[in-house]
């Protein structure tokens, strides 16, 4: 990374329209083929933009803040992708919003790019709709409390985002590694990355009711399969445990995903909930001492 140095800083439109056309009309109508016409609007001048550098200066990618209170035009040249780009920029966009004292920021991601967004934190909403011939999802961020949880796409994009925070463990309370959630591609991605880039990372999954995944051959067992030092499962057998009716996913930083019925997706989550967080992660602890190890689970190979 050092020999591919960059930095991102806020940017003039109007005495940076060049380099920013640089970037975007090479990614947006180049690549992507959005018309010139389309690419740039009136909302542009009124916007704060940032800008991201290599170490010679040149700029390689660039994002906005709208008026409206949304996130758009991120854009990272091709060279650039993979490498941190759009995740500073992404930060960068989102202190400048809370330094305006914005409740929540939105933005319309691109399909392609609605994992990498989920990542950080942003649940989408309503239906998937078609802008520039490109296929988009409207997404949203609380900056300031948790965030409200309604149906299994906003329960994936607040499981991923609450692992992709993780830093060393990841805790889940689930009934039966809940279908439509821990069994979904995305989901199960974002445990994989964190299973197989976090040295030393460990995934703690506590079950109500451990016979089910194993006799429906859950998707995540398969996992767990291939990464044994990193996944653990333990049953709960106190009776007061078996009547728990919540489920949750929290990390050791400070975020958490917490649903009120755990056979529903709805409920709450939040990258900045420190407090929540913590209570979560010690009630968890209890629960974890009291359960038994899943050691049925051992003859699959974990």
């Amino acid at each position: 990374m050092d020999a591919r140095a960059f930095h991102v800083e806020p940017i003039d439109y109007a005495t940076g329209l060049a380099e920013l056309r640089a970037v975007r009309e090479t990614v947006f109508v180049l690549e992507q083929q959005v018309p010139v016409e389309e690419e740039w609007d009136a909302l542009d001048p009124l916007c704060r933009h940032v800008i991201a550098r290599d170490r010679d200066g040149k700029p390689i990618g660039t994002g906005r803040l709208t008026p409206e209170r949304k996130i758009g035009r991120m854009a990272v040249l091709a060279d650039w992708r993979g490498q941190g780009v759009g995740d500073a920029m992404l930060a960068a966009l989102l202190s400048e919003a809370r330094n305006q004292g914005w409740p929540a920021v939105s933005l319309n991601a691109q399909v392609s790019a609605e994992a990498f967004y989920a990542r950080q934190g942003f649940v989408p909403y309503g239906e998937r709709f078609w802008e520039a011939g490109i296929e988009h999802q409207a997404m949203r961020r609380v900056l300031h409390g948790p965030t409200v949880v309604e149906n299994a796409a906003g329960a994936i994009a607040a499981l991923t985002a609450v692992t992709a925070q993780a830093r060393r463990c990841l805790r889940i309370y689930s009934r039966e590694l809940d279908p439509g959630l821990l069994d979904n591609p995305l989901a199960l991605d974002a445990l994989r990355r964190f299973a197989t880039g976090t040295r030393g990372g460990e995934i703690q999954i506590l079950l109500q009711d451990a016979a089910t995944p194993q006799r429906t051959l859950a998707p995540l067992l398969t996992l767990a399969q291939r990464l044994p030092s990193v996944f653990a499962f333990r049953e709960v057998r106190e009776p007061v445990d078996k009547a728990y009716a919540s489920a949750f996913v929290c990390n050791d930083v400070s975020g958490y995903y917490f649903r009120p019925l755990g056979h529903r997706f709805d409920g709450e989550a939040d990258l900045d909930g420190a407090g929540r967080a913590r209570q979560l992660y010690e009630e968890f602890g209890r629960f974890w001492e009291r359960s038994r190890p899943c050691t049925e689970y051992r003859a699959l190979g974990i």
